[in-house]
Order: structure tokens, then sequence, then C-alpha cells
């Protein structure tokens, strides 16, 4: 007999957790499929969570109740929020990471959820139902705005139903989200050695690249890499700049306590003229030169040979040497991604300050993988080929844990709410860096590993990384992720705010209101509390004095972006029906209509956003739109 399940997520990585973590949530009996239980949750590059503009998204998982910032909570060994010294919209929070603490916390918290079962094996098959005819969306997309939303889905000719594993096993279900990482296809490279497999000591995912060809997916190939690992008693640190941690440590989830335990130290050292000496008389041997790898890797996260080539001039990089854990004698090498044979690797690493005498317990390594070019999802991830299959992670294009989780999360929301019955949930761009990720996939799919900045948002004074949990965890609450504990917080957090911005506006110092007094360039609350301390109660949270210090020192620059935003949310509200005709409008261009009728645009906000449309085709589309 054939067991069914509403969700089943194929693999186990920070995609496939946060799937399996928001459909089990909201209800949904869930089958999480992945090669090896252990692995669940499991680090496979650097041990961090966090950064520029990943930080953001991480706050914006656990806003949303995601389990990404309550696992790095659980696990950091070192918090630090980066750029302090410019303004808050670019404030990011950064950890690094205990490998073993990580994965037992994501693995602990999985284990609370009642309707989630785990089974270890290799998904050979996706089982589909052909559907005749087309039919108009049971249900639109919404806007967390409060707004009906047009429909992201273009209803295919088929539906899943179920999924077949290599050993014969068959599992049925309503819909799955398949979260493969580097896995699909993977092939490791370590200069002129060639291993199959995802991630080192681990086998590849052959039969499913083959299977999602089978059913007309267009299949692409992308590199990533990863640097070489040295043992923590060979390093000399006292040739190293040591980078501690916050004191005290800032948490990623609104939830978690104050995190007392210890923090550990990271190093900084540098490469150098022997270094690249050693990589360019070697470039020959490095697949990324020698023909045997072809696909393209992140630009942005380069690999030595990439960064030694593309920036001759500089005559130094910056190395991080990062612990693995408390208890792991392994330090990560940030900054050396490598795939050259191990004798240059030995070289290279003996070249650099303080690693002289390193001895390298894991090589570094590139791994290339199959992915799915994103002009064939929709903005709820869903693919347009087949319904009820999603798709998240690097599958989709991206690198990094942190994208791969928001897309995860957005996933198994949007794959429950088809079970459900519910209307999908879309992320503006406006909203969260995810909606900016995802809407970047969907409307401009990428010809290399995307990564998140936050340059990439238009909006991101508005994106803090502090007022995550304003800007999302209503839309939490509504869906269905958000718990009474975490709503009871978040409302108390908002009372306090509002209550002691009154405060401000009330009282007067020097013949004008508080909240212009904290205007001045220099003024904080703190000093405020030394002229008038029975303004600011004493057990107000830091968290609430941060957010009533920003809006009201940045309320002019928030005001302007706010018009900005009204005027995006206008041009997303111009709705186009899924059905509209594009090749029926003489008026476009030929590449424009080819374009309109590949990427299925749901509003004229998103039309404007593909590569390559001209102001005079968004003008020609929108009168048509308009008219009909």
């Amino acid at each position: 007999m054939v067991r069914a399940y509403d969700v089943i997520v194929i693999g186990g990585g920070h995609a496939g957790t946060e799937a399996a973590w928001a459909a089990a949530r909201l209800g949904c009996s869930v089958l999480l499929v992945t090669m090896r239980a252990e692995a669940i949750g499991r680090m496979s590059c650097n041990p961090a969570i966090g950064g520029l503009g990943k930080g953001q998204m991480v706050r914006e998982i656990d806003a949303l109740g995601g389990l990404m910032g309550l696992a790095i909570d659980a696990g950091g060994i070192q918090f630090r929020m980066l750029n302090r010294g410019k303004g808050p919209a670019v404030w990011a929070p950064r950890a690094q990471a205990d490998r073993v603490l990580y994965a037992r916390a994501v693995q602990e918290l999985l284990a609370t959820l009642p309707g989630l079962d785990v089974v270890e094996g290799i998904v050979e098959r996706l089982i589909v139902r052909e559907e005749h005819g087309t039919k108009e969306p049971s249900a639109a997309a919404f806007s967390p705005h409060g707004d009906a939303a047009p429909s992201a889905i273009r209803h295919p000719h088929s539906a899943l139903t179920g999924v077949r594993l290599q050993d014969g096993r068959e599992f049925a279900c309503r819909s799955a989200v398949v979260t493969t990482g580097t896995f699909l296809k993977g092939l490791m490279h370590c200069g002129e050695r060639r291993t199959a497999g995802g991630r080192i000591g681990e086998q590849a995912a052959v039969t499913l690249s083959d299977e999602l060809a089978r059913l007309g997916f267009t299949l692409g190939r992308l590199k990533t890499g990863t640097p070489p690992r040295v043992h923590r008693d060979s390093v000399d640190y006292s040739r190293t700049t040591p980078q501690p941690g916050d004191d005290p440590p800032v948490p990623f989830s609104y939830l978690s306590p104050p995190i007392t335990r210890p923090q550990v130290p990271c190093w900084i050292t540098h490469t150098n003229e022997r270094t690249h000496e050693a990589i360019r008389a070697n470039l020959h041997r490095a697949p990324m030169y020698s023909g045997q790898i072809r696909s393209r890797g992140p630009r942005y996260c380069p690999s030595i040979e990439d960064k030694v080539v593309r920036f001759a001039d500089k005559t130094a990089h910056q190395v991080f040497l990062e612990p693995e854990g408390y208890d792991s004698a392994w330090i990560y090498c940030n900054g050396i991604s490598t795939s050259l044979p191990a004798d240059v690797q030995d070289a290279l690493v003996h070249s650099i300050v303080g690693l002289e005498r390193a001895r390298i317990v894991q090589y570094g390594y590139a791994v290339e993988y199959d992915w799915v070019p994103t002009d064939q999802i929709t903005a709820t991830l869903e693919t347009k080929r087949v319904a009820g299959l999603f798709l998240a992670g690097q599958i989709n294009g991206t690198s990094g844990y942190e994208e791969a989780a928001g897309q995860g999360l957005l996933a198994g929301l949007n794959a429950a709410a088809r079970v459900l019955g519910r209307d999908a949930i879309v992320l503006g761009r406006d909203q969260a860096y995810i909606g900016v990720m995802i809407d970047d996939l969907v409307t401009r799919p990428p010809d290399e590993p995307y990564r998140m900045f936050t340059s990439r948002a238009e909006y991101r004074l508005h994106l803090r990384s502090d007022n995550a949990d304003e800007r999302l965890t209503p839309l939490g609450r509504r869906v269905g992720l958000v718990d009474e504990t975490r709503w009871a917080g978040f409302e108390r957090k908002q009372a306090a705010i509002a209550a002691l911005t009154a405060r401000l506006h009330e009282r007067h110092l020097d013949g004008r209101p508080l909240i212009e007094w904290l205007r001045r360039p220099g003024a904080t609350l703190t000093d405020l509390g030394g002229h008038r301390p029975e303004v600011i109660p004493p057990d107000t949270p830091p968290e609430v004095l941060q957010a009533v210090e920003i809006r009201a020192k940045y309320a002019g620059y928030l005001e302007r972006e706010q018009r900005q935003v009204e005027r995006y949310r206008q041009m997303e509200a111009r709705a186009i029906p899924d059905s509209f005709d594009y090749h029926a409008v003489p008026e476009l261009r030929i590449e424009a209509r080819e374009k309109f009728a590949r990427f299925r645009p749901r509003s004229i906000g998103q039309a404007g956003r593909i590569s390559g449309i001209s102001p005079a085709d968004l003008a020609t589309l929108y009168l048509y739109v308009a008219r009909r």
C-alpha cells in the first residue's frame, strides 16, 4: 500500500529543512526524503550564518516563524553585527557556527513536529498525472499588505501525485518541494581528480536530473567551491590578527534569550606574492582554467585562482581563519576557495603568514551540479510545467545557506497552501530581502550562482535587520506559522515602541518635543536619559530603544522612501491576467512578446523588471491590459 502525505520535501539541507518545518507547522503531513538522516541541517561549506544582505534574510525567516535563526542562536560560537559604523539600513548580523551544534539544533527543532516523517533514500522518479486543458486559478496569490494580488501560477498540463525512490518505495503526495543543493548530478574536482558527489564523502543524486529533463524542464550547470581546512594546533596565531565577537552578542531570533556561553575568536591573515606565484605557475592544472570545468561559478565569492587572475594588481587577499566548532580540530580557511591539486594547495597554504606549518586536514574542491533556470518557476516557487512541484535553493541558481533557507520557507508555505486550499504567498520587493531575491530570480534568471547583497534592494532603509518582525510577523501569524509565544512577544515590543515614541512627542526639552531633540546629530536615547531619566523606563529592552531611535533619526529618509514604495505598489497592483495573449499585441517588439510569454509576469511592475524590456514595451503592454 502506498503511503500518502500532503507534502514531500526532497533534500535535508537549509532549504529542505525550512520547507518541511513550514509545511508541518501549517498542519500538513510531511515526508522529508534525505540521503542520510544524520546529515540533516549539515553545513556543506563555511561554518557561518548571516552577513551582508544574508543576515537580514535570516531575521526575516525568523520573523515569519522559520527555524534558521533559532538554530544559529543555539549553535553559534561567535556573534558580530557587521557595518556598525554605517547606517542601520546595512547593519547585518553574522555568526560563526559550531557545525555539530547547528545541525543538532536543526534536527531537534524538526523532531518537535508531530506531522513530520523522515526517510533515507534517493528519489528516482516524480510521478505526475496528465491534465488536459487549462483552468482559472482557484485562489489568487495575495499580497501581505492585505490586498488581492494577481496569481503567479500558470496552470500546466500535469500535476504531481507522488515520488518513487531508487529502492522501489513509492509515496503519494499533493505537493512536493525539491531542494537538492549541489547534489543534482554533483561532480567534485580537486585538480585532475574527479569524484561524483555533492559534498565530500556523500554521493550525488543522478537520476532526478534525468527525471526533470524527462518532464520537459531545461537544465543548466553551475559550479561552487570550498577552501582547505587546517588543523587548529598547526596554526601560528601569534602572526595573525584576532577578530573577537561582539560583547554582548546579539541573537538572530526574536525568541532567543540572551546568549551567555563563551565566544571564540577568529583570526585574519593574508595571501602574498609567494602565494600568487604558486597559483599562477599551476593555472594549467586548475580545473577552471584547464577546461575540465566549463560551468560558471559565483562572481562575488570567487576562488583564489580567480582572484589572482582577475585582480592581478592586488598583492594580497584577506584570509579568515574560522573555527568549525568548540571541540572541532578544523579551521576553515575562508578566502582561499580552490580546486587546485593537493600538492599546489600545500604550497599556497604554507606560503601564508601563520600557516607556514599548517597541516591540511581536508583539501579544497569545486563541485559542479545541475540547476533549473528560473524562467520555469513562478513567484510562489511552483514550477510552470508541473502543478504542485516547487523548487527551492541551489536548484534555482542561488548560492548560500540563507538564500536557500528563505526560498525553502516560502516554498514550504506555498506547497502547504496549495494542499489546504489557501491563498499562495508572494513577498514584494518592498517587504523583504526574500521577496527581492525571488523576484530577481523569476524576472532575471541568473547565469551564475546568485548571492544576496544589500545593494540589490531598492528599499533597504525599510528592509532593515532590526525591523524584520514588524514587516513580517503579522504575515506569519496570518498564515499560521507564528505561534502564541512569538506573537505575544511581538505585541509587547510594538506596544513598548509606541509608548516610548508617544512620550518623546509629548514631553519637551529646551522648548521643543524630545523627538525633535533626538534628531540632532550625535543625540542618542542614552544621552536623553541622562537629561530626562523619567522619560525612559529603566527596564526598556535595548531593541525597543534602538527601534525608536532609528525611526526618529531617519524619519525624513523613511518618508521619502515610503513614497517610492507606494509608486512600486501601484505598478504591482496593475494585474496582468494569466491568460493574456502577448502574441496578439502587434505593437510589441518580437523580443518583448517572446519574453512576456516566457516569463508570464503577474503585474505591470514585474513586467518592467524583465531584462531587455524597454519603456515603450511596458507602455504598450500597460495600454492593452488597461483596455482589457
